[in-house]
């Protein structure tokens, strides 16, 4: 037996996501099931070189498939500036359940996209109107990107709007898309009255009002990863329909964290949890909903799931750098 090593152009090449949107969904409603292990994200902090590390442990089960794995991941925001590397870079590493062999080590950070990506295409799919055609991006980075292609999986989006106070990123997003999309460059309200509205950005302070979207938008709130971070105005959520991915992490580090912990938001202004909607516990939009809002921090159970799909279609296309790690397998 061997180890597959990944990089991140295998992991982008073997993500598909119609399977990862699919795998993730699967992993919801194992977690709303009891069926997964997934220890509280641990954290090491490194003031002293403004970063830090998180472990992302998690099992889970789903009835056809189980699995295991490890992401290592970090926040460095002065990267980029210091050091000419990403400030979030992640490793996968990919494990049998029943033997702990380690089946793969991959690139983490493409796997992280692409699964934040489809974890909002199954929020998308339960929650935005039947019909939505229209996509609003609130903020042009990396993110964005795998907003659009997961969420136009699970949605007939013809119509993009994204707005980024960098002109050049919307210019980028534009040219990358106008081939496929009737896309353009516009305000947060634009965007925020489109049937579906991702936000994306880092901001600690809410950019997104109570009157920037529509009546019946479903919002997907991704940016918030941290205590603090806050896109969306408490107006807006105090309006909307709000179902999380987990409490735990939601009301640590997620978009309602702030009003949370302020008191402006509790437990009974919580709709459920997107593995509720998945197992069929509660409904996901009825005619009566009106705004809807995903807050999604994102969850181990979702990068085991992903990596699961990369591993078994990379293993099928003979893809990735086979290597004897622990000495029982020959080398190739």
């Amino acid at each position: 037996m061997n180890t597959l090593l990944l990089n991140s152009d295998d992991v982008d090449d073997h993500a598909r996501l119609a399977d990862v949107i699919d795998a993730v969904e699967q992993a919801f409603g194992a977690f709303e099931r009891g069926t997964t292990q997934m220890p509280a994200k641990s954290y090491i902090d490194l003031p002293q070189y403004n970063g830090d590390f998180r472990s992302m442990p998690a099992y889970l089960d789903t009835g056809e498939w189980d699995a295991a794995g490890l992401k290592w991941v970090n926040v460095h925001p002065d990267n980029r500036a210091d050091h000419d590397l990403p400030t979030v870079l992640g490793t996968m590493i990919y494990s049998d359940p029943e033997t702990a062999f380690p089946l793969a080590i991959m690139d983490g950070t493409t796997l992280t996209m692409k699964r934040t990506g489809a974890a909002a295409a199954v929020a998308t799919d339960y929650l935005a109107v039947d019909d939505a055609s229209s996509l609003g991006l609130v903020g042009a980075g990396v993110q964005s990107y795998t907003q659009l292609e997961a969420i136009s999986e699970v949605r007939p989006i013809e119509e993009v709007v994204v707005s980024d106070p960098d002109d050049e990123r919307v210019r980028r997003f534009v040219e990358t898309y106008e081939d496929r999309f009737d896309v353009r460059g516009g305000s947060i309200s634009e965007a925020g009255h489109c049937d579906v509205c991702s936000t994306v950005t880092p901001v600690e302070e809410p950019i997104v009002g109570r009157d920037d979207v529509g009546e019946r938008t479903h919002v997907n709130a991704i940016g918030a990863d941290a205590e603090g971070k806050h896109e969306l105005a408490d107006a807006l959520l105090a309006a909307a329909t709000i179902v999380i991915d987990d409490h735990e992490q939601c009301t640590h580090s997620g978009e309602i964290n702030v009003p949370y912990r302020a008191g402006t938001l509790t437990d009974a202004d919580i709709y459920g949890e997107i593995g509720e909607l998945v197992v069929g516990a509660k409904d996901g939009r009825i005619d009566e909903t009106g705004i809807t809002v995903f807050d999604s921090t994102g969850l181990a159970i979702q990068d085991v799931a992903a990596a699961r799909v990369v591993y078994e279609r990379a293993s099928t296309d003979g893809a990735g750098y086979e290597f004897d790690m622990i000495g029982v397998g020959g080398s190739s």
